[in-house]
């Protein structure tokens, strides 16, 4: 649903590396095992940061499986499987199945809307389990839908809604760190929000679609993308202290490489694609 919560690869040693891979093959497969191979193609790395997270907070003992991946037939693969994974495929599915209602609402789009009834028996299995996490998510797209009829312009409002909407999964338990999860998400929550909102206004502008950076820019653009970096830099800084007060020490240098580092691989990507297109039109010739 995401897309901004990765690791940068880079920064990482072989044996974290393996080790966030073996998670990630673990939610490939727990949406495989929960909703048949339809589950696999929401596979994300949004997901698989909250499975390390919850493994870490709550020291989780995994189940490892070697199996054979149909991407990769010519070595074995290793999962890792614990009750955070399950959890983690279940907001899965329920984030990707209110994805689709929103396309197909905004563009009548009926593939997305075909992709809704193959999830419906699942997203209904899952509204019994976790019935505060639905609802949230429900809460959320009619609050969004709202702040988008009435383009709501205020950018700790709009963004608000998605830390909302993401405290809430990230709060798996209601116990001592639900607050503090709640926290972390919702800052995260935010910057995901801004950061879209940052790399779609371009696009959004020439549609004339709701974006509230849009207005932000003409009314500040010679400072626009300073003040840009400043807030998405503020939202991070907020979401590292939290996730600090949290006492994870299992797989803490993944989740610190996540969040002060891998969340900025986006924007430092769009970033490296204006230079590119600046470069062009000066007529400097494109680097290869």
């Amino acid at each position: 649903m995401f897309g901004y919560i990765n690791i940068n690869r880079e920064e990482l040693s072989d044996e974290n590396k393996k080790a966030y891979q073996a998670y990630y093959c673990g939610l490939c497969r727990k949406l495989k095992e929960n909703c048949g191979t339809k589950g696999q193609m929401l596979l994300n790395y949004d997901m698989t940061f909250l499975v390390v997270l919850l493994t870490g907070l709550y020291e989780l003992a995994n189940e490892e499986i070697s199996f054979t991946c149909g991407l990769h037939p010519t070595r074995k693969q290793m999962a890792y499987l614990n009750e955070a994974t399950d959890y983690a495929a279940d907001m899965n599915v329920i984030l990707s199945y209110q994805n689709f209602e929103d396309d197909w609402k905004d563009d009548r789009s009926y593939a997305k809307r075909t992709f809704m009834k193959m999830f419906e028996k699942d997203y209904e299995r899952i509204r019994g389990v976790y019935p505060r996490q639905v609802q949230a998510v429900e809460d959320y797209m009619k609050k969004q839908a709202d702040a988008e009829t009435r383009k709501e312009t205020n950018l700790d409002v709009v963004a608000g809604l998605t830390g909302e909407l993401l405290g809430e999964i990230f709060a798996w338990k209601e116990d001592m760190w639900a607050e503090e999860l709640k926290c972390l998400g919702f800052y995260m929550g935010k910057f995901i929000y801004i950061m879209d909102a940052y790399e779609d206004r371009k696009s959004d502008e020439k549609k004339a679609a709701f974006n509230p950076l849009i207005a932000m820019e003409q009314e500040n653009e010679a400072d626009f993308e300073t003040l840009c970096k400043l807030i998405l830099t503020s939202m991070m800084s907020e979401c590292a202290k939290s996730f600090e007060r949290l006492p994870v020490l299992l797989h803490a240098d993944i989740l610190r490489n996540v969040l002060y580092s891998g969340v900025w691989s986006r924007y430092e990507y769009i970033q490296k694609r204006k230079q590119k297109g600046r470069g062009s039109s000066d007529g400097k010739p494109k680097s290869v």
